[in-house]
This record gives C-alpha cells, structure tokens and sequence, in this order.
C-alpha cells in the first residue's frame, strides 16, 4: 500500500490536505449555494421553469455519473493531475456560469462544472488516503468529514449574504464568479504543494464499464431530480425499473473481468469486501437525509415564516458548529471503537430528529432565528462523530492502487443518496403541504419522518453488522 513516505520531503501533508479540501469545499459549497440564486436567476433569465429545474438537474447529472470513472482515471493518469485539471475546469465553467447571457448558456455551463467536480472530487480523499500515516489518517478524515458537512448547509448562507449584498449589481452572478478567486488559488497551489504520487500507467480503463456506470447512475438520479416536482409520471418509473438490469449488467461485468484478469472499473474486491460495502450502504443513507433536510428547511423558514436568505441560513448555523465539535471530539480516537463510533453518531442524530420533528411541527407564534438551534446543533454533533469512522470504515482496508476506484465508488453512491433523500423529503414536504393547505409545520414534521426512519436503519446495520463480526470472532476462537 502506497504510505505517506510519498510526500515529497519538506512538504507537510496537512498543507496538502488544506488545500486538496479547499477545492473539494468550492465544489461541495456550489451544490448547495445556487438553490437560494433560483428565483433571482429564473427573473433575470425569463427561464421557465423546467429549465430552472435543469439549472441543478445538470450539474448533479454530471457530476454523479463521472464519479466513479474519474476516480478510476485517477489512479491511471495521476490523482495530481486530475485534481488540478478538474479544479481548473470547474473553475473555467464557474466562470461561464456568472457570466451567462441566457438560461441555456448556464445549464450547459453547470453540466461542465459537474464534469470539473467529478474530476477533482475522488482525488481528495484518495490521495489523502496514502500521503497519511495510519495514526494520523484519523484526524485527517474528521477534518474532511467538517468540510463535507460544511459544504452541504454553508451554501446557503452564502448565497444569501452574496445575493443580498448585490455587488456591483450582479445580483446572482457573484454565487458562481466567487470560485474564480479560490479556484485559482488551489491550482496555482496544488501545482507546487501537492505531491506526485505513483500512478497505474498500465491500468486498461474498461470503457463498457463506463457506460454502463454513467448509464445506471441517470436512469437513477434524472427520474429522482424530475419525477417529485412532475407528479411521478411513467417513464420515470420506467427509467428506474430500467436502472436494475443495466445495475446488475455493470456489477457483472466487473466480476467476468477480474476472473478474466482484467481491470475492473470498480474492483470484485471491493465489491466482495463486507466492510466496504456495508460502509457504502451506510454512507448513501446517511447522505440522502440532510441534503433533503435543507431543503425543506430553506422553504420551511423562507416561503413558511418569512424568512430571508440570509435569516434562513443564520437560523441553521448551530447545525455546522455541531458538526465541529464532534468532529474534533472524534478525531481524537484514531481508528479505535469506528462502529460504535457511528452508532453513537446516527442514535444521537435519531434523538435530534425526532427533537426537531417536534419542535418545527409545533412552532411558536412568532418563530425565532433560534427556535430550532438545540436540535439542530444536536444532530450537527451526532453528525460530526458519525463521518471520520464513517470514512475510515470505508477505506480502512482498500489498498493505495484502487484508492482512486474506491473513493470514487464511495462518493457517487453519496451523491445517488442525495439525490434519493431529496426526492423523497420533497416530496412527503409538498404533498402534506398541499394536502394540510399551507400548513407548513405540518408538512414539515411529516416530512422529518423519513430522516428518523433512515438514522434507525443506519443503527439496525450496525448493529447486525457487529452481531455478524462477533459470530466470526468467536468461530475463529473455537
């Protein structure tokens, strides 16, 4: 396995790793930030609104079905040089993006920013994986495990503090031009302070294995990104159905080529590891329910109480400082107790759920910034001890040459659960809405049923999954 001594001398890592996760938060930050410029972009544009709906529908297209593949070129080419040239084409589309002259322009521009992301994206955590000592590999995942959580719930304020603030009377153009600066700033950097790491020149990409990939991950997230606001209509529920024969041909494929000898896009072993897999499963739950989460919320303060972009996204920070504390408090375990690590985390963050279910079900009179700032602060820490093990449990096991295929895999089944969460909080959001006729602490503490469902499967996995170990542990003793 590839190891830290891969760090050029009188490089530090951390130095590496600021830098790898500055480009990784520009991405993540973006996912999010533009759902607040929405209205503004729809105005400005006279876009209708099945276009505003592909102004993201683009992006999470690109970007989920190029994970996986990217991360497999990675480990061909180079992780430097796709992290770079990644950043660098994301930030160029960035660009495109704010200077848009019409809507097409921009949904075309956010499909390349979704190529960009899935470039440098499964290069952060890999090269992370092997420029770490395992001693310190820890530390290192809780503070990528702050960024990605950061990501998904920073955008918003942002977005809000940008849009109201209309510098220089671009109204949402600064949401996207802002990368600019930053993405700059990491290629420049990254050229000089990220090491070269040993790559698989030989490596043979398998190419119907690509298609295969690109081609489930759309028949999954496209019917998900378009069927709640569509009513659900058939060929939606054909391009799902469609997503399970061309699933299993993918997985398939895979096997026929690793016992032919042959390089697999996402290798058997991985897929024959009880670890990785289970992580996997685990990391896909745990993501669809806060994307999902921060959404309905945005509306729940905005369009329910009358809350500004800004306000709504000041109304969530406890959440993000959550994530902090338990993140710190996390990382000082190292690799010990990962499970029950993550047991703890996902129990903490059912209690926090069913707390703010509650709460914004039965909300005051006058609701308050700080109404909903102890549960979310609560699931914030459930978080923030959740995602370092939750990370480490992933990877623990995967050899340094398919790092770049394992966090690949790892990210995009994040993003289909993303994609899977949002699909349905939205919808149990607006069909309780429609049905409870504006009721919005209604429609909000149904909504919060399908987040505790999820942290109580996430606790029923880790638990048989160490029911399973303890039985193995016990016949190997025997």
């Amino acid at each position: 396995m590839q190891s830290s001594q891969e760090t050029k001398p009188g490089i530090n890592p951390w130095v590496t790793a600021v830098l790898l996760l500055m480009g990784n938060f520009m991405n993540l930050i973006d996912v999010s930030i533009v759902n607040v410029g929405l209205p503004s972009i729809q105005r400005d544009l006279s876009a209708s609104e099945t276009q505003i709906e592909w102004v993201s529908a683009a992006y999470v297209l690109a970007f989920a079905a190029g994970l996986l593949p990217c991360g497999r070129f990675g480990d061909k080419l180079g992780r430097k040089r796709l992290f770079v040239t990644g950043v660098t084409v994301f930030t160029i589309a960035s660009v495109f993006c704010g200077l848009a002259p019409s809507i097409d322009v921009l949904i075309g521009s956010r499909a390349l920013q979704g190529i960009g992301g899935a470039m440098m994206v499964p290069q952060v955590m890999a090269i992370m994986h092997v420029i770490f000592a395992p001693e310190e590999k820890a530390k290192a995942f809780a503070l990528a495990g702050v960024i990605v959580s950061l990501g998904a719930v920073m955008g918003p304020l942002l977005g809000g503090v940008l849009i109201t603030a209309d510098i220089y009377g671009l109204g949402w153009r600064p949401i996207f031009l802002v990368n600019l600066p930053v993405g700059a700033l990491v290629v420049l950097g990254g050229l000089k302070l990220i090491p070269r790491l040993s790559s698989s020149r030989t490596l043979a990409i398998d190419w119907w294995g690509v298609l295969l990939f690109a081609l489930t991950i759309t028949l999954i997230v496209l019917p998900m990104v378009e069927g709640p606001l569509l009513g659900w209509p058939l060929w939606c529920l054909a391009l799902l159905g469609l997503s399970v024969p061309t699933g299993i041909m993918f997985v398939r494929r895979q096997f026929s080529l690793a016992d032919a000898g042959r390089e697999q896009l996402l290798p058997a072993q991985l897929m024959k590891d009880g670890g990785f897999m289970s992580g996997i499963i685990i990391v896909l739950l745990h993501f669809s329910a806060i994307p999902g989460l921060f959404l309905i919320l945005a509306i729940y303060f905005q369009t329910g109480f009358g809350f500004s972009p800004l306000q709504s996204g000041l109304a969530t920070a406890p959440f993000p400082l959550g994530i902090m504390l338990g993140s710190w408090i996390t990382g000082r375990f190292g690799t010990r107790l990962l499970t029950t690590r993550i047991a703890v985390g996902a129990g903490l963050m059912v209690v926090g759920m069913l707390y703010l279910r509650h709460v914004a079900g039965n909300p005051p009179a006058q609701l308050q910034l700080t109404t909903l700032s102890l549960p979310l602060a609560l699931n914030g820490l459930g978080m923030g001890l959740a995602i370092s093990p939750m990370f480490q449990m992933v990877l623990r096991s995967v050899p340094g040459h398919i790092a770049g295929a394992a966090t690949g895999g790892m990210q995009a089944f994040q993003q289909v659960g993303a994609a899977i969460g949002i699909a349905i909080a939205s919808s149990m959001f607006f069909v309780q809405l429609q049905d409870g006729q504006g009721d919005y602490a209604g429609a909000m503490h149904y909504a919060l049923t399908y987040q505790v469902v999820v942290f109580s499967a996430i606790l029923l996995i880790l638990l048989t999954r160490g029911i399973v170990l303890r039985r193995r542990e016990r016949l190997v003793a025997a």
